[in-house]
């Protein structure tokens, strides 16, 4: 999910679409093009899609993060940015992807649901909200556009089930936002301070240990309702 600009979203390519606004789209094995689509990707991955793929693979986040995922520091952001690492092949596929499609489709990314529908979110300076923007942007190969099956957002939203994803996304938006500028200082963002908010956000198994087994919770006081949600 791109963070956009007011002023810069009627400059980006694909098509954009309103609400109601129909796509045609259909996706299935009979396509020539069926599975190329997953093959060496910059998919960027959010916290609720490192909770679910780990969760569907039965391991710890932190297993997660050093198996299947790159960890960059662009020069112009104060947060890391969290891409699925993908398998060390000719073509670079997705470490999740078999010959019969996606191994972890019940669960796969925020990304990779609204496909080939791009999303993008703009926060209002004046109203103080974010709200989404949507492209339909497939890749020249993808013949599924050339299908007849039509969506809206809304039917498609519905149809991949994206809304909690769409979300807990927005919510992670709302949050980097806070990140435009550096809040690190001297130290950097690998500083103590950058690692814990990095654990907080992307580790949240190692997190959990951190908030119930060190002295945390003797410095500081937390709701008992939010404790509950915490430590389960």
């Amino acid at each position: 999910m791109k963070h956009l600009s007011i002023d810069k979203v009627d400059k980006l390519s694909g098509r954009r679409l309103e609400t109601n606004a129909p796509f045609s789209f259909r996706c299935h094995s009979d396509l020539a093009c069926f599975n190329r689509c997953c093959r060496n990707l910059n998919l960027f991955l959010y916290p609720y899609d490192v909770i679910q793929i780990k969760n569907h693979l039965g391991i710890s986040s932190d297993l997660f993060l050093e198996k299947y995922v790159d960890v960059v520091l662009r020069d112009t952001n104060f947060f890391p940015e969290v891409l699925l690492r993908m398998s060390e092949d000719e073509e670079k596929t997705c470490p999740f992807l078999t010959a019969s499609g996606c191994s972890i489709y019940i669960d796969r990314p925020d990304t990779c649901r609204w496909f080939p529908v791009e999303v993008g979110v703009i926060f209002d300076a004046q109203t103080k909200k974010t709200k989404s923007v949507y492209f339909f942007r497939p890749p020249d190969s993808c013949l599924g556009q050339y299908e007849h099956d039509t969506w809206t957002i809304k039917t498609y939203s519905k149809d991949q089930k994206t809304a909690i994803y769409n979300q807990m996304t927005i919510r992670w938006a709302d949050l980097k936002r806070l990140f435009q500028t550096d809040p690190w200082g001297a130290e950097g963002p690998y500083g103590p301070k950058g690692k814990m908010a990095f654990m907080a956000t992307y580790n949240v198994d190692r997190f959990r240990e951190f908030v119930c087994n060190s002295s945390f919770l003797k410095r500081y006081k937390i709701n008992s309702e939010i404790l509950r949600k915490i430590k389960n």
